[in-house]
C-alpha cells in the first residue's frame, strides 16, 4: 500500500512541477518557451494576433476535459469568431527528440504552438 501511495505522490509532484513550468512558458512567451504560430494565425491581422497572444498568456480555464493530467499544456478559446487552440510540447535541447524529463529545464525546451482549431 505504501508503494502505491508513494507512486501517486510522485506523479502528483511531477504534474505540479510540469504545470508550474508550463505556466511560466505560457506567461512569458518567447522567454521561457519557443513560440510557433500556424499559418492560419499568422494570416490574421497584427492586432488580432496580439490579442490572441494576450489570451494565451493569461489563460486559466483549465478543466478535467482540457487538462486531464493537470499539466496545463493545452487550452482552447474563442476570439472574434475564431476557435483558437494552443499546445505546449516538450523537446530535448537538440530540438530533434522529445524531452525525457519535462520537469528538468536543462533537458527540456518548451514549444508553445498557437493555431486555429481547424489546423489541429
Amino acid at each position: 500500500m505504501e508503494n502505491i501511495t508513494k507512486t501517486k505522490l510522485d506523479k502528483f509532484q511531477k504534474s505540479l512541477k510540469i504545470s508550474d513550468l508550463n505556466d511560466l512558458a505560457r506567461k512569458h512567451i518567447g522567454i521561457k518557451s519557443k513560440a510557433m504560430m500556424t499559418s492560419g494565425i499568422s494570416s490574421l491581422e497584427p492586432e488580432t494576433r496580439t490579442e490572441i497572444l494576450e489570451k494565451v498568456s493569461t489563460f486559466d480555464d483549465f478543466t478535467e476535459d482540457n487538462d486531464p493530467y493537470k499539466e496545463r499544456d493545452f487550452g482552447a478559446f474563442e476570439h472574434k469568431g475564431n476557435s483558437i487552440y494552443w499546445k505546449i510540447d516538450y523537446y530535448a535541447p537538440d530540438m530533434e527528440h522529445g524531452s525525457d524529463d519535462p520537469t528538468d529545464e536543462s533537458k527540456t525546451v518548451r514549444v508553445l504552438t498557437i493555431m486555429l482549431s481547424s489546423e489541429y
